[in-house]
């Protein structure tokens, strides 16, 4: 089974998340001039932040995509701009 950074991985904010709603299915992600179909597996809670299982780390932006290395590399996006891209994304990719 392949590593969360090694596969086309997304958590959502909240909102995006839609309670789930979301979870399981596929986006296309565009940015940086290519495209990537990804799949959300988490939410990026922007109401409470995380526990300790995630290192309590504080509540996400409403607008985030948090992407798997997978997805940074499939965008073709050099290592040291990770974390922050202006993306589209789109449903049922």
């Amino acid at each position: 089974m392949l590593s969360f950074n090694e596969s086309l991985v997304v958590a959502l904010s909240t909102g995006w998340y839609d309670g789930g709603g979301r979870c399981g299915k596929a986006l296309e992600i565009t940015g940086n001039g290519r495209s990537v179909k990804a799949k959300v597996v988490d939410e990026c809670d922007s109401t409470k932040g995380c526990g300790a299982k995630e290192g309590y780390q504080p509540p996400c932006g409403y607008n985030i995509v948090a992407a798997s290395k997978a997805v940074w590399r499939g965008l073709g996006v050099p290592q040291n701009q990770w974390g922050q891209l202006n993306i589209t994304w789109a449903d049922n990719a």
